[in-house]
């Protein structure tokens, strides 16, 4: 097996879209473990012989999902995405191509769109897309609108770098790309990701621990897992000849899956910050001061290392 996509999966309603993307789109021995965390999809989800569904009745969390996920695996490589999201023809064979073994690699990322509304005005039918439900047509004013289901990249939404700031959160960074004709590099050197997806050799990921359960059960996996990545000797690369589509919760009734609260949500970057910004991770060859001087300069950092005050 050349890939194992992992999908930790709560309350996910486009799981099987997520799935059939994948399946469609891979070109390799390319195969789908996803983690029904706490819940059964309904409707079920389809079978196939390169789909391996777990299930846990008790939610165990995203981070322990990927761990358990990544073990099973038999596979060289490992991808996590999460489970409302769709792929480049190809994907696979592209991101293996331009893989060192110390690397983690990202796609380029587009938004996904899932949700349009038309108007019903037969001179209007303007089309409403992804946001908040409007209450009636915003170019006519006409208030019958016909909800309509759509799995389609936003391609003027594009993303490929990000930046960690001095709250250890993962940004858009749109101005790196001008420097140093960082837009005409397909394989570049990337702050950080979203943690939406990600790839690297499996042996790789469980050396360096896996994630960090510490954390909690979610929030901060971009940060670590490019922290990891920097942090042992390795490298955090953007792959733009190949992407994937993420669907960002911007719509009423498409929340996070996982019930977390503000407070856990503290204490995963509560610990984030202790474990980078105190250097304790045991396998780490630089300190955080490090990577921020290597993409100096980084919003909201000195070129030194030292947080802006």
């Amino acid at each position: 097996m050349d890939v194992s996509v992992i999908i930790p999966a709560r309350n996910e309603e486009f799981l099987q879209h997520t799935i059939d993307s994948v399946l469609k789109a891979a070109k390799a021995e390319t195969e789908v473990i996803a983690i029904l965390d706490g819940y059964w999809p309904v409707p079920g989800i389809e079978n196939h012989p390169r789909v391996t569904l777990i299930h846990h009745a008790e939610s165990v969390g995203q981070r322990a999902g990927v761990n358990e996920a990544a073990k099973i695996s038999k596979a060289k490589y490992i991808l996590k995405t999460d489970g409302h999201s769709t792929f480049d023809e190809g994907f696979d064979v592209k991101l293996m191509a331009d893989c060192e073994y110390d690397w983690t690699v990202i796609p380029r990322m587009y938004n996904l769109d899932a949700f349009h509304w038309v108007c019903l005005n037969r001179k209007c039918k303007h089309e409403h897309h992804q946001g908040p439900i409007p209450e009636k047509c915003e170019k006519c004013g006409y208030e019958k609108l016909h909800y309509r289901f759509v799995w389609e990249p936003k391609w003027k939404k594009k993303t490929d770098y990000m930046h960690i700031n001095n709250e250890l959160r993962a940004k858009y960074w749109s101005s790196y790309r001008k420097r140093n004709h960082n837009n005409r590099k397909q394989i570049d050197e990337v702050m950080t990701g979203q943690g939406a997806c990600w790839f690297q050799h499996r042996d790789r990921f469980l050396e360096l621990g896996g994630l960090d359960e510490k954390h909690g059960s979610w929030g901060q996996v971009g940060v670590e897992v490019a922290c990891k990545a920097w942090l042992s000797g390795g490298k955090h690369i953007v792959n733009k000849k190949t992407w994937f589509c993420h669907l960002f919760r911007t719509q009423k009734g498409f929340g996070f899956p996982y019930p977390i609260g503000g407070r856990q949500v503290a204490n995963a970057r509560k610990y984030s910050r202790d474990l980078w910004l105190n250097n304790k991770w045991p396998l780490q060859k630089h300190d955080f001061k490090w990577l921020v001087k290597k993409f100096a300069p980084v919003p909201t950092w000195e070129d030194n290392g030292e947080a802006k005050t």
